[in-house]
């Protein structure tokens, strides 16, 4: 049988671990410490509020994890697993560490909380000595015997401990619910139920930090993964019924003290639920103690098993390091070094002494965890992943509800805090991807979801086709050519046309048959171009297999765009001086001319890009429908960063005969229609026998791009011979509209 993630080849405890863990985890130290403070400062709808909000988190997070975990094979790891599994081993480890010191601290916070219940010890201390002993005399030693207890005897002396404390918890918790009500007193008053509004967000979300940590106890269970019998089945049954039974538990709880016991006292008294309770002073503190040691078990039990699940998947950059921390003793490969790391960590925070600090710090890093389980299910539910088959399903909604209020939640209690517990996320995982480049990263997460967002896109855009018609025009253009790796240049156009304003897809042709040949050698130049182009491009590049150029000519231009646009743009390349590759793309041109589209031809020469030196459009008094559309792609280029420095330069040609100005061409420059203006414009007169290329060359043969339209009439003469004439020049589009073009 496969070891699992956590190490242990068998699991031994059903569904009641899992939701005692739970459970005896909600019902913790902030359910005996600060409720009723909670409670004498916002007011019965205030701390109702709190126990609602963090429900509203926490619940979708528990379907979340519920339905994750019918839908894949869970290990040891618990959380980190289900993440890990999900988001791909990169975020995985990078939540993962954060989930396992949150944990860790958890320990020394439960801790804490547990020598809060000796407090009337230490006022008797103080009165018969003179002096305070610090929290520490009791939370220190206590550590140190729950670290021997759970080395000694592994996580099954833990489990069977949880079963007697849960019983002194929920006798304690009968024994309050059946109290009498403390007489106020004349000068007293009770909580009214009134007293608290939701604009007094400051104050709420202070106590909301301080009170949360009660409500993750929700997910204790789940790390008990590798252990369990059938981790799909106790894991969601344990998980929702401790959250939902802790849920009712805490709003009887705030009812009872808003309605036994006045604001005074609960503001004043930590420990006023043992002024309720029968027995109260004695089985409050005795249920505080079994609470928060329950806890403090449960969480020294998940803790090591998170860095131990961490470890066995080589998480950390030394091998060595990894090898230790997923060591495991006995059958059950108990983690025993991680254990011990974890008992170093929560020591640390145990000499802090501080219940409401260490409360604040755990809050922020389960709230981020919480956040990333809900984005899981929601990308998951989004993506629709043919792998993701769950047993138990939640819902869409209720995950990206939950995502967005653990964001905001954290933001509202302290948006420094968050901007650097996300800066710190950010940090860890660019360390663990330097670490692990063959690992699943972020693109991996999004890929089902944009998957999705892309066809839904798409198949609106083809619905609209009919209403888009008459919308302002922009490229969507499309070019394949055989040379891509021999030269690039029309590969740098592709990526200007397509940078802001318009939409480009480049095909490399592979001459030939489809065969494995073939399309391995395709795989393998797609890699290359889509490398060399990544940084800043957004052309989309893609190879095409097929017998002869003319068949690749006609399968593309029938192919749709992914951009949602019907392609409207053909671009064909040649090599300056080539006549036999200039012949073959004059003789496909109708091809693109009989499905309506505009038609350009990219010249490239043997001369660097040079577009440092300008962009010059060419316009001759028979360009009057290709006027628009070349000024129009001349400030589509220009717009990309390669061209920053440089401006469009329009030269009009005329003879004798004909107007100098295109009247409508001088009204759109001088109402700022177009990017230019008019000392950007030089009129050119040919003289004698003057040729255009000639007045191009004179003017032009430096530019960083030249742009000549050109008319169906020259295509049914000499063809070859006009485009040649143009090959003492630099790069040059030439550039035919299959129809006029508004500005």
């Amino acid at each position: 049988m496969e070891q699992a993630a956590g190490g242990n080849t068998r699991g031994k405890f059903g569904t009641a671990p899992v939701f005692f863990t739970s459970i005896s985890t909600i019902l913790g130290a902030i359910l005996f410490l600060r409720l009723g403070f909670a409670t004498g400062t916002l007011g019965f709808w205030g701390a109702v509020g709190i126990i609602l909000l963090g429900h509203l988190i926490t619940i979708p997070t528990a379907l979340a994890i519920s339905e994750i975990a019918t839908n894949t094979r869970v290990e040891g790891g618990g959380e980190y697993f289900i993440i890990s599994r999900s988001f791909g081993l990169k975020i995985g480890s990078t939540i993962g560490v954060t989930l396992y010191f949150s944990q860790a601290i958890s320990v020394a916070f439960y801790t804490i909380a547990l020598a809060e219940a000796f407090a009337p010890f230490f006022d008797w201390w103080s009165e018969s000595m003179g002096f305070a002993l610090p929290r520490q005399v009791v939370s220190v030693p206590v550590l140190l015997l729950l670290a021997w207890i759970i080395l000694r005897a592994g996580s099954g002396s833990g489990v069977k401990m949880l079963y007697i404390v849960n019983a002194i918890l929920f006798l304690s918790l009968a024994l309050f619910f059946a109290g009498r009500a403390i007489d106020p007193g004349e000068e007293l008053t009770r909580a009214p139920g009134d007293a608290f509004g939701f604009f007094h967000k400051e104050q709420f979300f202070i106590l909301f930090a301080i009170c949360f940590p009660a409500f993750t106890g929700m997910t204790a269970g789940v790390g008990l993964s590798g252990d369990l019998k059938n981790p799909g089945r106790s894991i969601p049954l344990g998980t929702m019924g401790g959250t939902l039974a802790g849920l009712l538990i805490y709003l009887l709880i705030v009812w009872k003290l808003s309605s036994h016991a006045s604001i005074a006292d609960l503001v004043e008294d930590q420990l006023i639920m043992s002024r309720i309770a029968i027995f109260g002073t004695v089985m409050i503190p005795l249920g505080l103690a079994a609470s928060t040691f329950s806890s403090a078990i449960g969480s020294i039990i998940v803790a090591p098993r998170t860095l131990q699940a961490l470890a066995l998947d080589s998480t950390f950059p030394s091998r060595r390091l990894n090898q230790v921390l997923a060591k495991g003793k006995g059958e059950h490969r108990e983690p025993v070094n991680a254990t011990m790391i974890s008992f170093a960590i929560a020591l640390l925070f145990v000499l802090m002494g501080d219940v409401d600090t260490v409360a604040g710090i755990i809050s922020m890093f389960f709230l981020i965890t919480y956040g990333s389980l809900c984005l899981i299910s929601f990308l998951n539910h989004f993506g629709s992943p043919p792998s993701y088959r769950p047993r138990f399903k939640s819902r869409w909604y209720l995950s990206l509800g939950g995502f967005l209020l653990s964001v905001w939640v954290m933001f509202m209690i302290n948006a420094l805090y968050t901007i650097i517990a996300y800066a710190v996320i950010v940090m860890i995982y660019l360390f663990i991807e330097h670490h692990n480049k063959e690992q699943k990263g972020l693109v991996n997460i999004f890929k089902g979801a944009l998957f999705q967002l892309n066809r839904r896109i798409q198949v609106f855009m083809q619905k609209q086709q009919s209403s888009m018609e008459n919308e302002e025009w922009r490229p969507a253009a499309i070019c394949i050519s055989p040379n891509s790796l021999e030269r690039d240049k029309v590969l740098y156009l592709m990526k200007w046309l397509s940078y802001r304003h318009g939409f480009g897809t480049y095909f490399h042709l592979i001459e030939g048959y489809f065969s494995k040949q073939t399309h391995a050698e395709a795989k393998v130049v797609l890699g290359q171009l889509v490398e060399g182009m990544k940084h800043g491009s957004t052309l989309y590049i893609d190879t095409m297999i097929s017998p002869s150029y003319t068949s690749a000519i006609a399968q593309v231009i029938q192919s749709p765009s992914i951009s949602g646009m019907e392609n409207n743009m053909v671009v064909f390349e040649y090599a300056k001086g080539n006549v036999d590759e200039l012949s073959r793309v004059l003789e496909n041109i109708n091809l693109t001319r009989a499905g309506g589209y505009d038609t350009c031809i990219f010249a490239g020469s043997t001369y660097p890009v040079r577009s440092a030196n300008g962009l010059h459009v060419w316009i001759r008094a028979t360009d009057e429908q290709n006027t628009n559309l070349m000024i129009l792609l001349g400030y589509i280029i220009m717009a990309h960063p390669d061209w920053k420095r440089s401006q469009i330069k329009i030269f009009i040609v005329h003879s004798g005969e004909s107007a100098p100005l295109n009247a409508g061409l001088g009204e759109r420059v001088s109402a700022g229609r177009l990017p230019i203006t008019l000392t950007n414009i030089e009129i050119i007169r040919l003289s004698g026998e003057q040729t255009v290329s000639e007045a191009v060359k004179e003017r032009s043969s430096r530019a960083g791009l030249v742009l000549i339209g050109f008319r169906e009439e020259i295509l049914r003469r000499d063809a070859v011979a006009f485009f040649s004439s143009f090959d003492a020049i630099g790069d040059i589009l030439f550039v035919s509209a299959s129809s006029a073009k508004e500005i």
